[in-house]
């Protein structure tokens, strides 16, 4: 099935469960005037924000968007926005911190939710510091610079104390299923999965424990010659996804049924349960505060070379989630 259909099954079955009236845009963007172009393309990341898009496809044609694309690529990865494959993109903060270290021409535009990541370790693993001498499988650049920060923040050398299992041609929850390694930072639906079949146990859970559930962990970002050239239509795109996503965390199960109908998800369960565990409450934390954090703790440990303070001077405008704040209180 193709992308186009898969998209046409989802927004049939929108209609077929009666979704005409909570998909109704906010009567606020009449006084933008009309977006300068009528395309945009969204890259598409993980589970846990992928129900968002799907349901922002209706607003962004309420909001006056006529060709909407949707481009694939692995979860983490930022290239696709940075050379203008894509003109928007929701992605860990790390990831979005390290891109602009290295120089990508990315502006950072709004935080999303809270809470990606579980640290799932076996029976002797209790606890970050129990990791010391124990083995940890990395799948992506990600899941070794989190746990790193994880195990860094205990007072361990991560450098030291904890032995990295890369095997490519392995997931590391497959490892772990067969007992080769000691724990590994899972991303939806794998929490799911694994809770499912009670296979091991969670150390670290971002979503609820600090000081990561203090932070936004997925953040929007635009292609900085997008956002610099069309104003009105990037505040539209950041309005639609924005109230998209109050829309999952007021009816999860809801949102999961009509993905699943859709024929975008095999598992509405799991869907339903990431997002209820995941806090999609945009309006409740500092997007700014989470790349400050993010970017002192990844220069610390080495990752990156610039200053929180450069990053965020050179790299954000808050203007559009201001502005939004302020047109859509709850």
């Amino acid at each position: 099935m193709t992308l186009t259909q898969t998209r046409r099954r989802f927004l049939t079955s929108l209609s077929m469960a009666g979704a005409a009236g909570l998909l109704r845009p906010p009567r606020a963007l009449a006084g933008d005037g009309a977006p300068e172009t009528t395309t945009v393309r969204i890259q598409m990341p993980g589970l846990c924000v992928i129900p968002s898009l799907y349901i922002a496809e209706e607003r962004l044609r309420a909001e006056g968007f006529t060709d909407i694309r949707y481009v694939e690529a692995p979860p983490a990865i930022t290239e696709p926005l940075a050379h203008g494959e894509a003109d928007f993109d929701m992605n860990y903060a790390s990831n979005f911190v390290r891109a602009l270290d290295a120089g990508e021409p990315i502006t950072l535009l709004s935080g999303v939710m809270v809470g990606c990541f579980e640290l799932f370790a076996n029976e002797g693993t209790r606890t970050i510091t129990d990791l010391k001498g124990k083995s940890v499988g990395v799948q992506a650049l990600e899941s070794h610079e989190l746990v790193t920060l994880m195990a860094a923040l205990v007072g361990l050398d991560p450098a030291k104390d904890i032995h990295w299992i890369t095997e490519p041609k392995v997931k590391p929850i497959e490892l772990f299923e067969q007992g080769k390694i000691d724990a590994f930072l899972a991303f939806p639906p794998e929490p799911q999965d694994l809770r499912t079949r009670h296979i091991g146990h969670v150390i670290v859970n971002t979503a609820v424990d600090r000081p990561w559930s203090q932070y936004f962990c997925c953040m929007l970002a635009g292609n900085r010659e997008f956002v610099a050239r069309y104003r009105v239509a990037t505040k539209r795109v950041v309005r639609a996804i924005l109230t998209a996503t109050d829309l999952c965390a007021a009816d999860p199960a809801g949102i999961a049924r009509r993905l699943a109908n859709g024929g975008r998800i095999a598992r509405p369960d799991y869907a339903a349960q990431t997002l209820a565990d995941n806090n999609y409450k945009w309006r409740d934390f500092d997007p700014e505060d989470t790349i400050r954090w993010y970017a002192l703790r990844l220069r610390e440990a080495g990752f990156i070379k610039s200053t929180p303070q450069k990053i965020i001077a050179e790299n954000t405008d808050w203007r559009f989630l201001n502005e939004l704040k302020r047109e859509l209180k709850a």
